[in-house]
């Protein structure tokens, strides 16, 4: 009995790794470059568990100062020469509250800090101008 032997093609078929290869380094430079590497602010602690524990009911004051340099305190407008007192009446007795001055960026710098010097002098001790996290 005669078995046939099976022809060698001359050339084998080869896929060109060489371009494969560089397209693999193309996408792995391009996820490189475009990923976001996200740094943690801060320190990581973990809070003790209380069985007796109070939520916070004390919150800031925040004044708002519009474009116009308007100031408003709980979306109520207050006129700036009536500020002082209603600040103070928030304020009572705990000078350790704290104020958040929240100014409009095109506002005139004059006109917030007119309004840090009023909530200081109504007896604020803790004063903070609001920003935005930029890039």
């Amino acid at each position: 009995m005669f078995v046939p032997r099976k022809r060698k093609s001359r050339y084998q078929i080869q896929p060109p790794l060489t371009s494969l290869i560089d397209i693999i380094f193309m996408l792995l430079i391009y996820f490189l470059l475009t990923t976001n590497f996200i740094v943690e602010e801060g320190i990581k602690i973990k809070l003790p568990n209380a069985r007796a524990s109070a939520p916070q009911v004390k919150q800031e004051i925040t004044v708002f100062v519009d474009k116009e340099g308007t100031t408003y305190i709980s979306n109520k407008k207050i006129p700036i020469d009536t500020l002082y007192t209603r600040i103070k009446e928030m304020i009572g007795n705990d000078t350790n509250r704290l104020v958040v001055v929240k100014a409009d960026k095109t506002v005139i710098l004059n006109k917030a800090v007119r309004v840090m010097d009023i909530a200081k002098a109504a007896g604020a001790s803790r004063l903070c101008l609001a920003t935005e996290k930029g890039l």
